[in-house]
């Protein structure tokens, strides 16, 4: 048996898919697609055992992260000798495997760090959905409560997906350290007396406004388990003072404020309940006041494959959907406000605003 046909189905042999398929063809694109679970799951493992933060310093054998993290030591080099395939390692058989740019993505001092999201994409609660995925477009239907026998929420708040809930927490705080600057720049809060980030979990997103607007006085709003969590990274940051921790349900009723900030919460529900969030909203809303939603907004054609990839996981996992322009246009109708700019970030989100009708 030759070593090509010995490789095939490691993970290591999607690099090498040209020699299987003689060369740069669609042959050996298509493989690199079929072994791309594969990828996931290694990038999945490279987060999960810290392989970024044991590299930091420096090189290391798979000895001794295996040993760190209570690891067979055997496995964990076939693990590194994988990362290394795809780019994530260097590998010398004296000092052992080092770390590269790549790998460092996954750091966890990184504040644009990709760890929690590799966790998460490619852990049960998203993977076993997606394993459904022909269920999924056959019915229409997600399929998390069939693939997990819960919501994914629920999921998260068992002893087997507790890991991943924090995951996911940490995730969407990873996204909003991609946005903040931007957001901090972007949004004028020149007028804003009272900012409400709603569903805001640890604070992010007003975090970044009011260090842009010494001024501004807001809140976070969320369920009540988040609480703590969000209470600790206001002090953190000194802004205890300015910022109030609101325990609640934004289906129930959101406080009174004159900007409501909705980042990357509208795409987790369908269109009926997006339209009772943004109800609340409206019910609620100071004179003057508007709201800004934080999306990713599909064009009307050829959308780009990360926007595709993310609107099938809404799908699979929670019978959601990413948006056109229009389909936010209608919702926030819907609840009576008035669209009134989009604005792009320098991320893969845009700004749609919009004020009372």
């Amino acid at each position: 048996m030759s070593d090509a046909e010995m490789n095939v189905g490691t993970p290591e042999s999607a690099l090498s898919s040209e020699t299987l398929f003689g060369g740069e063809n669609d042959y050996a694109a298509m493989y690199n697609m079929i072994c791309a679970h594969s990828v996931a799951q290694v990038v999945r493992c490279a987060a999960l055992f810290s392989f970024a933060d044991h590299l930091a310093a420096g090189p290391a054998t798979a000895e001794v992260v295996a040993r760190v993290e209570g690891l067979d030591a055997d496995a964990t080099f076939r693990l590194m000798r994988a990362c290394a395939a795809y780019g994530l390692m260097g590998y010398d058989k004296d000092r052992g495997f080092s770390a590269t740019p790549l790998l460092a993505t996954l750091r966890t001092d990184d504040p644009r760090s990709l760890c929690a999201m590799a966790m998460v994409q490619a852990g049960h609660g998203h993977w076993a959905a997606w394993g459904r995925l022909d269920e999924v477009i056959r019915t229409g239907r997600p399929q998390t409560e069939v693939a997990l026998g819960s919501s994914l929420w629920a999921y998260f708040a068992t002893a087997a997906g507790a890991r991943e809930g924090q995951a996911f927490s940490q995730a969407m705080g990873g996204i909003t350290g991609m946005l903040m600057l931007d957001a901090a720049r972007l949004i004028d809060t020149g007028s804003v007396e009272f900012a409400l980030d709603v569903g805001g979990a640890r604070g992010g997103l007003i975090h970044a406004l009011m260090k842009q607007n010494p001024a501004l006085r807001g809140a976070v709003l969320d369920l009540p388990e988040n609480s703590a969590e969000a209470a600790k990274a206001a002090e953190a940051l000194g802004l205890q003072e300015r910022l109030s921790i609101i325990s609640g349900d934004f289906f129930d009723k959101v406080p009174t404020a004159d900007l409501y900030l909705l980042k990357h919460i509208l795409h987790d529900w369908k269109d009926d309940e997006c339209v009772s969030i943004l109800r609340n909203c409206r019910g609620a809303i100071k004179p003057s006041g508007r709201v800004v939603l934080i999306e990713i907004v599909l064009p009307d054609v050829d959308p780009p494959p990360y926007a595709t990839q993310v609107d099938l996981t809404m799908l699979a996992v929670l019978g959601s959907r990413e948006r056109t322009l229009e389909e936010y246009k209608i919702l926030l109708a819907a609840a009576d406000f008035r669209f009134i700019n989009l604005t792009p970030t320098a991320t893969p989100f845009s700004l749609i605003e919009a004020v009372a009708a």
